[in-house]
């Protein structure tokens, strides 16, 4: 039986220091405790801090769109290198992959993700993820890489995913790390609005990301790294918060439609069509209350209730226009029930 996989996510905040550059100490202790749970695992660890590593070589840095594409092109490097000489000493080489969303939404080419990400895990390499922020059309004000790590253990079929943060872990209103989360939805209201000066998500990021992978059966734990041994501490459910995943039987492929990939619109349905989703039957136009987006037939869609929950994704059937210009028409597929996932 081949090894679980394992996706841990560093935060900026969790791995630099003030200044933005990377804290070495820090780096070598991440190195230190892969490198005790690579043995058990196929890893993946997706990085931030490139753009803090990055910035002190632009001049007159000042965060602008292309200041930060160009801190991230520098500081990437700099980052993977810091990595590969910290996991070296264990005898353990490291690859850098670069991923954009658009890698997520063809399945072909999330495939070849994997098979690359297969062949290193053979040859004893852990790869070292970050989103291609050179090149990428999403703004960078959004948490990236706790979706892109989100996608990857979804995709994949990842066991575990992990969250590192400057905080050690969902807190409480009294400051207290929640140790157990069964219920997502019950602890937003513990999220606070700040967040660390050099990252770009926060905790309601990691939530609802969380919450995603949980439903995909995936366990997921948030931790820090101030502790002696709180990664694998917090993996032993011993530090940090441990969310507990849900029952999923579904299917490697339909694991990668349910993470979303790149979603490109929204349908609302009515009561009756929510019911028939339900019962995993197909969805048909004359449910549909509201088409939102320009998608074409074939693209990824996310699925609302009448009470605007999401509760499923799928690869629509028909283009945006057509739908919309049927909403009225009887037996008009939107969506095959074999191209739909609950959530």
């Amino acid at each position: 039986m081949s090894k679980p996989i394992l996706v841990i996510k560093f935060g900026t905040a969790s791995i630099t220091l003030p200044s933005g550059e990377p804290d070495v100490t820090i780096i070598s202790e991440v190195a230190r405790q892969v490198s005790l749970l690579h043995p058990r695992y196929r890893i993946i660890i997706v990085s931030s801090g490139a753009v803090g590593a990055g910035k002190a070589y632009i001049n007159d840095y000042k965060g602008t769109m292309t200041q930060r594409k160009a801190a991230a092109s520098v500081g990437n490097p700099l980052l993977v290198g810091l990595y590969a000489n910290y996991f070296a000493p264990n005898g353990i080489f490291i690859a850098q992959s670069l991923c954009e969303r658009q890698h997520f939404a063809n399945r072909n080419k999330f495939l070849q993700l994997k098979n690359t990400f297969e062949e290193l895990w053979q040859n004893n390499i852990i790869p070292i993820v970050n989103e291609n922020d050179v090149v990428s059309d999403r703004e960078l004000k959004f948490s990236d890489n706790d979706e892109l790590a989100t996608l990857l253990a979804v995709g994949f079929g990842a066991e575990t995913l992990m969250f590192c943060t400057s905080v050690g872990g969902l807190l409480d209103e009294a400051g207290n790390i929640i140790g157990n989360v069964s219920n997502v939805n019950e602890v937003f209201k513990f999220v606070r609005t700040d967040k660390s000066f050099l990252g770009l998500g926060g905790m309601a990021s990691k939530l609802t990301f969380a919450k995603l992978a949980t439903r995909m059966g995936i366990k997921v734990f948030i931790f820090g790294m101030k502790q002696q041994d709180e990664l694998l501490k917090a993996l032993e459910g011993k530090a940090g918060t441990e969310i507990s995943p849900e029952k999923s039987t579904l299917s490697a492929r339909n694991r990668w439609l349910g993470s979303g990939g790149l979603v490109s619109g929204r349908l609302q349905v009515d009561e009756g069509a929510t019911k028939a989703l339900l019962k995993r039957k197909s969805l048909l136009a004359v449910g549909v209350i509201e088409v939102t987006g320009d998608f074409e037939a074939g693209e990824i869609i996310e699925i609302y209730s009448q009470d605007d929950e999401m509760i499923a994704v799928a690869r629509a059937r028909e283009t945006s226009g057509a739908i919309k210009v049927n909403l009225k028409t009887l037996n008009f597929e939107v969506a095959h029930a074999n191209d739909i996932v609950l959530l």
